[in-house]
């Protein structure tokens, strides 16, 4: 395993960190009323006894903003995560369906399915990924039937401390960082640059995250409000669950 040089890391960071504020500029422009009304439950804000406008349009905004960046920034962690294998282990973005890392360490191919956070998952999806990680492991050997091949779901933030899970291991938050790069502090190293510039760029964010409440307000007045303004919840709830829908 090589050296991990911290400023490679840093550099790394500081070129790529816009991608991830971009595409959440990007995602909240595109964002639609009627696409984030669809999603949420209404009967949820009627029994939390919610009466204006804006407190429903906060609400599922603020709810789908922040599942969106949750995804947003996973895979741009999974970016960093091969950037610092590659330094160090020679590491590659696996080809193989549903695998995202592959290396070579002590004579053992790793095979690397990177997820966000330690409860990313479902059963479903959680028995997909250990389906998937056999496949890959079929995929590799019919060019080498001697490879010894070990699975692992790697998390970018978290505990378990029971990481043998049988058909592969889970490593989570430091034990990911450490198996990936050799270097025990790297969950803690790569805080400080993720921070540059964040302040301003969040400040952009804000400027039209508030736009947005502000015309989606509007909208939702217009589309689901009675003439007094009291919020029109059959009329939401026909949208939002009915057979068919006016709008």
């Amino acid at each position: 395993m090589n050296i991990l040089h911290l400023q490679e890391v840093a550099q790394y960071i500081e070129n790529n960190i816009n991608v991830f504020h971009e595409k959440r500029l990007i995602r909240l422009d595109k964002l639609k009323l009627s696409d984030v009304l669809k999603r949420k439950n209404p009967y949820l804000f009627k029994a939390k006894f919610t009466e204006t406008a804006e407190q429903i349009v906060r609400g599922i905004a603020d709810a789908y903003i922040s599942s969106n960046e949750e995804t947003i920034f996973g895979d741009w962690l999974e970016g960093l995560a091969i950037f610092v294998n590659q330094k160090t282990c020679g590491g590659w973005k696996s080809g193989i369906s549903n695998i995202d890392l592959e290396f070579d360490k002590n004579g053992i191919r790793y095979i690397v399915a990177i997820k966000s956070g330690k409860n990313w998952g479902n059963s479903s999806q959680i028995k997909k990924m250990a389906a998937d990680f056999k496949t890959a492991k079929k995929t590799l050997r019919t060019s080498n039937s001697q490879l010894v091949i070990t699975a692992v779901n790697g998390c970018c933030y978290g505990i378990d401390n029971r990481p043998d899970k049988g058909d592969y291991f889970k490593y989570c938050g430091q034990e990911f960082w450490t198996f990936i790069s050799g270097n025990e502090n790297l969950y803690l190293d790569i805080i400080e640059p993720l921070g540059n510039n964040a302040k301003q760029k969040n400040e952009e964010f804000q400027k039209s995250y508030h736009k947005m409440i502000n015309k989606f307000t509007k909208q939702f007045v217009i589309d689901f409000c009675k003439e007094d303004g009291e919020i029109d919840w059959e009329k939401l709830v026909k949208f939002n669950s009915g057979r068919k829908s006016k709008f």
